[in-house]
């Protein structure tokens, strides 16, 4: 990827995310981010460690033919998805949204409670991410029972496509 592509990414990656957050947050609730604290069970939520798949992993998961192939979806920014994804995966909505949740919802409905899910964001470090968290939390809500969360560290751009790692390019 040369480095115009991997700017405009990075930038992108960090930036829609940020403005999407400070755009639904308008009526003063703070961002999800700063929700740790909050002592709501569902503000809090965190993801248990047992359930985040490495990128590494999930590649072994998908070069393999004797496992199940998980259902990927991407639950982060639109345009991001429009810029790169992992191959296979579908675009279901940004988790951090009420229309991204609804999204999900609508993408899910239908499908086996027991079916194997991957989600995944990577708009930015993990730990600020404003989408994954209600996207499993939504998921546990809904009754999934086989839900996999990947685990991005950086961004998709880094912790995925310059790994070489199986992805879709857009624009």
């Amino acid at each position: 990827m040369n480095r115009y592509l991997l700017l405009r990414y990075s930038l992108a990656a960090c930036l829609v995310p940020s403005l999407s957050v400070l755009c639904v947050h308008t009526d003063a609730q703070p961002p999800t981010a700063t929700l740790q604290g909050a002592s709501t069970p569902s503000e809090t939520t965190e993801i248990p460690t047992a359930q985040l798949l490495q990128p590494e992993e999930l590649v072994q998961l998908l070069r393999s033919s004797r496992e199940e192939k998980p259902l990927i979806l991407q639950v982060g920014s639109h345009v991001l998805y429009a810029e790169a994804h992992i191959s296979g995966s579908e675009y279901a909505g940004a988790g951090g949204q009420d229309t991204g949740l609804q999204a999900l919802r609508d993408r899910v409905k239908g499908l086996e409670r027991n079916r194997f899910l991957v989600i995944y964001c990577g708009c930015c470090a993990w730990n600020k991410c404003p989408n994954i968290r209600p996207a499993y939390r939504e998921l546990q809500t809904l009754g999934f029972t086989h839900v996999r969360v990947l685990y991005l560290a950086n961004n998709l751009g880094t912790d995925w496509v310059d790994q070489g790692y199986p992805v879709t390019k857009g624009r």
